[in-house]
């Protein structure tokens, strides 16, 4: 029984964490790109932060019926 339990955990999880690290990878790459005098393409790169992580949400939600 905790074989399914912790089976289910796992399963949710890994979709999680693959937004929080595609999310995670667009901040560091909007600060690098700050940082090194691309100020645009840093805020333009920064603004899909929000974007990946509501995509996560929304496909992660539970279906209404």
């Amino acid at each position: 029984m905790q074989d399914f339990a912790s089976a289910g955990i796992d399963a949710t999880i890994r979709p999680r964490s693959l937004y929080v690290t595609a999310a995670f990878l667009s901040f560091v790459f909007s600060v690098a790109l700050w940082f090194t005098g691309h100020r645009d393409e840093g805020l333009f790169v920064g603004m899909w932060v929000p974007s990946i992580l509501a995509l996560g949400a929304v496909m992660l939600a539970p279906a209404r019926r």
